[in-house]
Order: structure tokens, then sequence, then C-alpha cells
């Protein structure tokens, strides 16, 4: 029975890519840096004590980050299971957004540019934004500049609930974010709003529309809740997903895949919200899933809770966590089954700014009946689509070159 886990660990990067410089991140490197500091000693502005993964370092991801930035990396040294593929992978797409991401990783590289959105401060023209607001239903914003979410809604939070604006807010993707209390404004009408907001973003070329809500007051402090939804544009080609469904196998997503995709080639979503709940819903599925399955996971905490907020003792502790959880996502394996573990781009926490970084991603692959080693510096996310692909007996998707 073949049956395949892939669980991508949104934003961890593995070295910058070549072209990194164009997009000011040169040098970047979201787990390199994470495990350096967790290895210099407290004096000196660090952990004092490595970084803990043997689960991980076994499945390789030591290697596949030696071949991305050409080094060892501090703790990340020892043996690698021999049922354990490592690579690591250069992006095709342009961009280091997350739609550009998993559609490359399911085989669909994106050939064109995303609509983004340059200026920092006053981001919109007024007529832009007046035309935003008409398409939202409401009156008008806050905010319209580049900023992190929780930043952002400290500052405004308070003078939206004085006044009902909602909060909009961008970054370097290809992405419009807009906030608002989830009671006083209503999370029902900030869905509504950002739907209406997806039809305008497909004319300007915006990979994702994402509604932020958020409790909280001025006194207490406000908090973002787990209520956030992504209305992305839907991918313009078939991607493995596709392609699996129509073949009789079934796809299910978990945490946001489905939203990515628009719900594209998904056969059945499972919302589940937190690094252990994420695996905990992840392995339910497996455990239940017929031949002919693909368990689809993202674990956002990665990317929002840590990378985003530059958060590097965090991110640090998640990967930790999420090291000890690997040995009962191994044991769910049947001898003819897989698990996968890739990113979708960078998010290095020591970087300057709040930003997604250009990197390399790991590309790693387990199962009882694999036969692993090092499969190099792949050109493309694409190969582990066209590797998921040969792995279901699949017809080739159009790009990418299997790996295992």
């Amino acid at each position: 029975m073949s049956r395949a886990m892939v669980l991508v660990l949104d934003s961890l990067g593995v070295g910058a890519l070549p072209d990194a410089p164009a997009y000011g991140d040169e040098g970047a490197n979201t787990l390199g840096h994470i495990a350096e500091w967790c290895a210099r000693p407290k004096g000196e502005g660090g952990r004092g004590r490595a970084l803990a993964i043997p689960n991980l370092v076994s499945h390789g991801l030591g290697e596949a980050a030696r071949l991305a930035c050409g080094r060892p990396l501090p703790g990340l040294g020892g043996e690698v299971d021999p049922r354990a593929m490592h690579a690591c992978a250069r992006e095709r797409s342009r961009g280091k957004d997350t739609v550009s991401g998993h559609w490359e990783l399911c085989g669909l590289p994106v050939p064109w540019d995303w609509g983004l959105f340059p200026r920092r401060e006053h981001t919109l023209t007024p007529e832009e934004l007046a035309r935003l607001a008409d398409a939202c239903g409401v009156p008008g914003f806050l905010g319209n500049r580049h900023a992190s979410g929780t930043q952002v809604i400290n500052d405004l939070g308070a003078e939206h609930l004085r006044t009902g604006l909602p909060i909009l807010y961008f970054s370097a993707d290809s992405v419009i974010q807009i906030a608002a209390h989830e009671e006083a404004f209503g999370l029902a009408r900030l869905l509504e709003a950002c739907a209406g907001a997806r039809r305008l973003a497909d004319e300007w070329r915006i990979g994702r529309v994402i509604a932020r809500p958020f409790t909280g007051d001025a006194e207490r402090g406000f908090t973002r809740t787990p209520n956030r939804r992504d209305y992305a544009v839907p991918p313009p080609e078939p991607t493995l997903l596709d392609l699996l469904g129509q073949a009789g196998g079934e796809v299910v997503a978990v945490g946001k895949i489905r939203d990515i995709f628009a719900g594209r080639g998904i056969g059945r979503a499972v919302g589940a919200h937190g690094l252990e709940a994420l695996v905990e819903a992840s392995l339910a599925a497996f455990a239940g899933a017929r031949d002919q399955t693909l368990v689809f996971t993202n674990l956002v905490d990665f990317d929002q809770e840590f990378g985003h907020r530059r958060d590097v003792a965090g991110y640090a502790d998640a990967l930790e966590r999420f090291d000890a959880m690997l040995p009962r996502l191994r044991a769910a394996l049947g001898p003819d089954d897989v698990l996968v573990l890739v990113a979708d781009h960078g998010n290095d926490p020591t970087w300057p700014g709040s930003d997604h970084t250009r990197e390399h991603i790991p590309f790693l692959a387990w199962g009882p009946g694999l036969r692993g080693g090092d499969a190099g510096v792949r050109a493309s996310f694409a190969d582990a689509g066209q590797s998921l692909a040969a792995w279901f007996g699949l017809p080739p998707l159009a790009h990418g070159r299997a790996a295992f």
C-alpha cells in the first residue's frame, strides 16, 4: 500500500540561493543562524547549548544544510539513517512567498512575477485604497503600510476599536493582510471583506489575501486568534494534487494547505492550530488513510510565530519539539509508505526586518523500503512533486526530476 505524508516545515531555509542578493538576502541562512546562535556561549549572546535535533539529523537535515551553504553546522553532525534520502533544493519560481513555494513543491513553478507593494508607507495610492475599501465593503482602513502583524495590531488596535475601521498592512511578499477584532468587528464580516478583496487581488496579480482576526483591548493587549484564513489564487495548471485525485487517490490537507491551493486537488481538509496539534492531526489522518493517499501538512508555527517575529530562541525550541515527534511519524509508516520533510522558503530570525528570505530548502525523505543517500543540490522544488508522482505510480509531471 503506497501512501505518503508530506510535512512542510514552513520557512526552514538552509542557506541563501545564488540569486539571493537580488532580494536583499545574501548571507541569509535560517537553520544555520539558529544553530550558530544555539552553540554560541551565553556570554557572547547565544544560548550556550547546541541545537538538539538528533532525529532530523538522522533524516539528513545537517547534510542537506551542508550541501546548501558549503559548511557543517554546529550540533548537526551525525550518522544519517540508510533509509533516509537527503538533498537541498533551489527555487525556480521568482520571489520567496508561500504560494509559489508550495505550488512548485507540487510540480508547478511560477514563471511570472507576482504583484508586489514596494512602498513601505502609504502603500496603496488613494485611488487604490478607495477601490479596495469598496471591494471589501468597508468605509476605509487604518494602517496602509508595511508592518509586522503583531506590531501593527498593538499600534492600531485601540484606534480600530474606536473607529471600526479594519487594519490594512503589507510585507515584501505578494500579500494583502487585513486585521480586525474578532468580536467587535466580527469574524464573519472580516472573512467577507477578505473574500471581496480577493477579487481585486486577482486584477493586481496578488498571491494571497490573509484575514488576521484578533481579540483583546488596549488595557490587556491584543492577541491574534487561530481563525486566520488565506484567500489564494488557484493554481493555473494541474499540480500533483490534481493528478493524484484524478487517478483515484486522495489528498488530505492539514492546516493551511487547502487555502494555499484554493481547494484545488484537495479531497478532504483537516483544521488544526499549533505545532503539536498539526502533527497529531497528520498522524490521525494517516492512520485512517487508504492506498494512494497523500497527507499534506503545513507546520505554520515555524514561520508565523518565530520567523516573522525574529524569535531565534522560540524557533530553536520549536525545532527541538518537532524533532521529538519524529519517531511517532516514522512509526506510523507501513512498508510501502514514505515521509517527506521540506520547506517552502526561508525566514531567517536573525535577518533584518520581518519578511521571508530567499533560500535553499531541505528535501528529506524516509521510508522503511526507501533506498536513502545523498541526492545532491536539486534544481527545483518541483523535484519533490516529481518524486511523489513516481512513488504513487502517476504519469510524470511537467517539471522536476525524481530523487527517490
